[in-house]
């Protein structure tokens, strides 16, 4: 039997036909091999990558009850692009004795020498879709860094409509205005300290709060929602919450204003213990979020802490997880449970992970325990809480000053700006000063967004203030769930110098 075998891809909507390939296939069959049996499969729409193909396996199948005298395909690299894979199909067509022909290459396998150009020729096809592949991750990594909507599933909330970004016709997110509210619904009751993900359900059904495309709502559909930074408008809290989860930047983080949304994408390491998001990236959209940073972050947070299973010494973790840093590197510090001194006793302790994991730090000389880190900040938090109503009313005070010459110094700088975008443009500097000037333009633009920064951290300290007063009553009582929200809320970072030293980086 003579099997005629034809391929088109899904990659390349343009190639040639599989009726094609099978005429090509035909006017190859030698007149002495007329009389033989000729059966054809046919794949249309499967990649060569892999051979999980119905009617290649069909073919296969044959072979391996010695069935086949002879393959004859259109072009080598329709029976696989794989050269892994290709060379254990022509070692299988060897052993049950199957010839196997290119109508297009002009050579069979009858022959060492047809055997060895086969190999070689597969080496180019394999080359060729390997660059195909790198092209188009290349450009979907430049489409990314340029803000462009990366696709998947149209998020709840939005719609795309077209638009110009760069000078390339794409589609953006634009939010539709019904949806948008019951979104902001959403996250305004979930952030709330009573409300978890099953209690906002039942809260939605009573209200008969329905998406209004139809469906129910389901707490993974609510929670897939809510971690989703497409509703964000994300500012420098957001940056610095994905930094920590060791996500890829892609957009850099003066464009952090808090107006436009974004996009995580890529894979997770699912199989860890914790998700590993060192392989995701987040991009800046064109499109304005919808939801407040503050709030936003709230519900972050919450979901987190719904993923830990019992307290935080039954698995691992501490209160100030997510806080503690090594100030020689940078990177988080996390806890281990393990056995410490010769007698062997079990304890948390605080580890590196930019010497466990990154490789490029030496990590501290001692040993930090997790208890012991614990019962410091747990008095130093006694302290702050104990006169922080003295304190706000001080701070609210100097904050409001500070915030009017901020005002008038951001306001000087758009001036300072404007002047100097008018000199520029008219050609008022000879070329070694318009240097000097561009320069100089961006340092007001550096200066201007720390100002406007430092306002916005103004701004929300004084909104936490109210938050802690409220904390300071049951501070003492509180469990190990309770003080990492306090945690969150009041310190900004812990750092452990590579002596030991402690020093605690406070938000208020």
């Amino acid at each position: 039997m003579i099997v005629l075998y034809a391929r088109k891809s899904v990659e390349r909507e343009n190639s040639i036909s599989c009726e094609t390939q099978l005429e090509y296939c035909k006017s190859v069959i030698r007149l002495e091999e007329r009389d033989e049996k000729v059966l054809t499969f046919v794949d249309n729409g499967f990649s060569g990558g892999n051979v999980n193909r119905d009617g290649f396996q069909k073919m296969m199948k044959l072979i391996r009850q010695d069935k086949v005298s002879k393959v004859i395909v259109y072009k080598l690299d329709r029976i696989s692009r794989s050269l892994s894979d290709f060379v254990n199909i022509l070692q299988e067509f060897k052993a049950h004795k199957v010839e196997f022909v290119s109508s297009q290459e002009s050579f069979d396998t009858s022959s060492p020498y047809g055997e060895m150009i086969v190999k070689i020729l597969m080496v180019f096809a394999e080359f060729e879709r390997t660059s195909i592949i790198n092209r188009v991750t290349q450009a979907y990594a430049h489409r990314s860094e340029m803000g462009f909507y990366m696709g998947g599933r149209q998020p709840y909330g939005f719609e795309l409509v077209p638009t110009v970004i760069h000078n390339i016709k794409t589609k953006k997110l634009s939010p539709i205005l019904s949806e948008v509210e019951q979104i902001r619904y959403i996250f305004e009751v979930y952030a709330q300290e009573s409300v978890s993900l099953r209690r906002l359900r039942d809260i939605l059904i009573a209200e008969n709060k329905k998406p209004l495309n139809g469906s129910d709502w389901s707490t993974a559909k609510l929670s897939a929602l809510l971690k989703n930074p497409i509703y964000v408008r994300a500012d420098a809290d957001v940056y610095d919450y994905y930094e920590r989860h060791e996500v890829q930047m892609i957009t850099e983080l003066s464009m952090y204003t808090g107006k436009y949304g974004a996009q995580l994408y890529g894979r997770t390491k699912h199989h860890a213990k914790d998700a590993d998001w060192s392989d995701m990236k987040l991009v800046l959209l064109t499109h304005e979020g919808v939801v407040d940073s503050d709030i936003w972050l709230k519900c972050q947070r919450k979901l987190e802490k719904n993923k830990q299973i019992g307290n935080s010494i039954s698995n691992h973790t501490s209160w100030l997880s997510g806080k503690v840093t090594c100030e020689k590197c940078g990177y988080t510090m996390t806890t281990i449970k393990g056995k410490i001194g010769k007698a062997g006793e079990i304890r948390r302790y605080f580890n590196c992970t930019g010497k466990s994991h990154k490789k490029i730090c030496t990590g501290t000389k001692v040993t930090i325990y997790a208890e012991d880190l614990e019962n410091m900040v747990y008095d130093c938090i006694c302290e702050k809480l104990s006169d922080i109503k003295e304190m706000k009313k001080d701070t609210r005070k100097g904050d409001t000053v500070e915030v009017n010459e901020l005002k008038l110094k951001i306001k000087e700088i758009e001036r300072s700006e404007k002047q100097l975008m008018d000199t520029i443009l008219s050609g008022g500097f000879q070329e070694d000063l318009l240097i000097l000037a561009n320069q100089k333009a961006a340092q007001l633009k550096r200066d201007r967004i720390a100002f406007q920064e430092r306002m916005e951290e103004l701004k929300s300290k004084n909104n936490e203030a109210d938050q802690i007063v409220n904390l300071a009553g049951s501070w003492k009582k509180a469990d190990d769930n309770r003080k990492k929200e306090v945690v969150m809320l009041m310190i900004y970072r812990i750092m452990i110098s590579e002596d030991g030293n402690t020093k605690i980086i406070w938000n208020i």
